[in-house]
Formats: structure tokens, sequence, C-alpha cells
């Protein structure tokens, strides 16, 4: 197989997988803080054998990688738990239609790492994603369900954009293994505190669940996708990336029995719509 197929082929099984890690929002009886806590430590041990398996040492070049390991870490754990969260008190539909508001964000924010501004398409695309948002919100106060989904949606879409940038711009010297290792780490660490007297009445099933949380859809599709990168222009595997949110919603729907409305799925075309525009136009710059 040629190394562009086995690029392709790791990065639509990342996506799916990833598209079915949000169903455990829903499945796992546990709240987000709680899912992100144990997930990490699953997806860390299972890192970990991976670093014994490849003799590789998980040590770092030097001191200031570590710092920027802990941001990444933060930023990480904040962004899932607030993307579980979002899918948790609305649906799975709106907070993955909400996450994929990230390349908007990131054209916004990479910027100020440069002391630049904004192109005008970047201004024109923002606006396109806000009526998308606009028609997704039921109304504008969050004593709505929706409303909420998004707001938490819209955090984790935040997160993820500025853990993306400071990764590609001060880490980029580091595997993926390492990235993950020490990213879920700090998660753990982290979140500890949070839900350290819930880990005794954690069920067997709960177990099960999170165990295949940690290792088959937290653990294999990062590395899956990081393996895409290797093979394949960014602009590719961002585009596939955008596949994500239907997958989400159609397993959602067959599986959870959560359908969205007309409303949602108009909101969602123009969101993912713009998502899949700037990814190409982002892939072709860095080409």
């Amino acid at each position: 197989m040629k190394d562009s197929h086995k690029g392709l082929a790791a990065v639509h099984t990342s996506v799916l997988i990833f598209g079915i890690t949000a169903l455990f929002s829903k499945i796992i009886d546990l709240t987000s803080v709680e899912i992100t806590l144990l997930r990490s430590v699953f997806a860390a041990m299972a890192i970990t054998c991976l670093f014994f398996w490849f003799k590789v040492s998980p040590r770092l070049l030097n001191k200031k990688d570590y710092g920027i390991a802990l941001i990444l870490g933060i930023l990480l754990a904040v962004h899932w738990v607030t993307y579980f969260h979002a899918m948790q008190v609305s649906s799975i539909a709106t907070g993955v239609i909400a996450l994929f508001t990230f390349p908007i964000i990131t054209v916004f924010l990479e910027p100020l790492f440069d002391g630049a501004r904004p192109h005008m398409r970047d201004i024109v695309s923002a606006m396109i994603v806000l009526f998308g948002i606009y028609l997704l919100v039921p109304e504008f106060s969050l004593n709505n369900s929706t409303t909420q989904g998004i707001f938490w949606g819209f955090l984790s879409a935040f997160c993820f954009a500025l853990r993306n940038i400071v990764q590609g711009r001060y880490f980029n010297r580091y595997s993926a293994r390492h990235s993950l290792l020490y990213q879920t780490g700090v998660t753990f660490i982290l979140l500890l505190p949070f839900s350290f007297n819930t880990i005794p009445n954690v069920n067997m099933i709960q177990w099960g669940q999170l165990l295949i949380l940690g290792i088959f859809f937290t653990a294999l599709p990062h590395i899956l996708f990081a393996f895409s990168l290797l093979h394949l222009q960014a602009k590719t595997v961002s585009l596939v990336a955008c596949i994500q949110v239907v997958y989400a919603t159609l397993f959602a729907a067959l599986l959870l029995r959560e359908y969205p409305d007309a409303s949602t799925i108009i909101g969602g075309i123009i969101v993912v719509s713009v998502a899949t525009y700037e990814s190409l136009f982002i892939g072709k710059t860095k080409s």
C-alpha cells in the first residue's frame, strides 16, 4: 500500500472513531470532569506502553519544554471537559458543530502570535459562522440547554484552537506519543482534586466503558491522526476531519435516537462548510 493510501486510511479511521467518541458523553453516567479524568488515565497508560514497546525515552529535551507541556495539558483538560459537558447539557450534534468553529478561531488567534491582523476573508468567514451559530440558538438565554451547549462547545473550540497553535509552534519537535503522554498526565493531575471522592463509586461497567474510551477512542485515534499527517498534506487531513460532524450526528441518531431539527442541520451545514473552506485555505498556504 502506498504511503498516501496508508495516510488516508489512518485519517478516515481516526475521524470515524472521534465521531463515535462523542457518544460516550451520553453513555457513561458520570460528569464531564469525571469522564475526562479517568479517560486520561487509561490513555496515558496506553501511551506509556508504547514507549516501552518501542524503547523510546519519554524525556523532553529541556526544562522549557516541560512548561509548554504543562500549558498544553491544561488546555487539553479544559477542551475535553467543556466538549463533553456541551453534549451532556444539549445534544451531540450541537456540541460537535460548536466545536468546529475552531478553524475560524484559529485564523483569528494565530496572527496574534505574529503581531499581524486577520484578513478580510477571515472576517467574512467569521460572520458567516456567527450566522450559522445564530440559527442553532433557540433563544439568547443560558437557561436554554441548547444555548448552554453552544457556549460550552465554543469554549472547547477556543481551547482546542489555542492548544493546536501552541503545540504547532513550540512543541512540534516531539512525536504524538510525547505530546499525548504529557497532556493526559497533566489532565489527570489537574482534575484529580475535583473527582477524587467519585473514583471509589465508579462501578465495573463504567470502568469498562472508560477503559474502552481511553485506549480505543482516545490514544488510538490520536496516534492514527498524527500518523496521517506524516503522509498527507495538512489541508487533506483538515478536510477529512470536518466529516466528524456528520459521523457524530449520524451515530447519535442511530444509537441514541438524537435527531437534529431543521435549524441545527442548516446551521451545521453553514459552520462545517466554512470550516472546510478555512481548512482548505490554510492547507494551501502551508503546503
